[in-house]
């Protein structure tokens, strides 16, 4: 017999690795279906808070005025200086863009062209190398 004769059949077993019969996973924690049902009380309850809030809401409040136009409420908070502030925004924005949109693409390359032109040499990609 050759000392080359034995060979051990099978796949090769790694040391603390994987157990017999696949992967290891980690076993997960089941859920008690106790408090499945807690959750599930407790969720409704919320919703039934929520609809008599929203009823109160709609009784109470008066006509025109609500929750889902804070739009309103908002602008009549500001002071003067905001209204201002804004107004000026909104002036500035109208100008940016008239301003653009009166420029064709072809007055925008000349303008940069220019710009370019005009920067002194040291912006100039260096040649490197002969030639």
């Amino acid at each position: 017999m050759s000392d080359y004769d034995f060979r051990p059949g099978g796949s090769l077993k790694l040391k603390g690795g994987v157990a017999e019969g696949g992967i290891v996973k980690k076993k997960k924690k089941s859920k008690s279906k106790s408090k499945d049902k807690d959750n599930e009380a407790e969720a409704q309850r919320l919703k039934e808070l929520e609809t008599v809030m929203r009823e109160e809401e709609r009784k109470t409040s008066p006509a025109g005025s609500s929750r889902a136009s804070p739009a309103i409420v908002s602008s009549e908070r500001k002071t003067a200086a905001e209204k201002r502030f804004e107004e000026t925004q909104r002036k500035r924005l109208a100008d940016k863009v008239a301003k653009l949109a009166n420029k064709t693409h072809k007055d925008r390359v000349s303008e940069f062209n220019n710009k370019l032109e005009a920067l002194s040499e040291h912006h100039d990609i260096p040649k490197v190398g002969p030639g």
